[in-house]
């Protein structure tokens, strides 16, 4: 009798969830580790990956830490760095817009 596998259903939260992970590992990779003003980058990531952690998502918390990035973006003094992050951004909005393909 061959085992039967049952499929989690997607819903649109788990879709943005894992898209928003992919932004922060995406954004974690393309700036450096040091540089003027990374420790407000390095604490918005760290909150970002708590809200992450938790069982539920509700869109308010992330479009706040979406706001709260911006405002690091501001502070950030390295033009380069500062479009970098800003990209993310993009993306990060990008991802609390996905939705189930079905």
């Amino acid at each position: 009798m061959a085992k039967q596998e049952t499929k989690k259903i997607l819903t649109d939260y788990d879709v943005k969830r894992k898209a928003v992970k992919l932004v922060i590992v995406h954004l974690k990779k393309k700036v450096p580790d040091e540089f003027l003003g990374s420790e407000h980058l390095y604490e918005w990531i760290s909150e970002m990956e708590k809200l992450l952690e938790k069982p539920e998502f509700v869109m308010t918390e992330y479009f706040n830490m979406k706001k709260q990035l911006n405002g690091v973006i501001e502070r950030i003094l390295d033009e380069e760095i500062r479009f970098k992050i800003r990209d993310s951004w993009y993306s990060l909005g990008k991802a609390l817009d996905k939705k189930v393909k079905y």
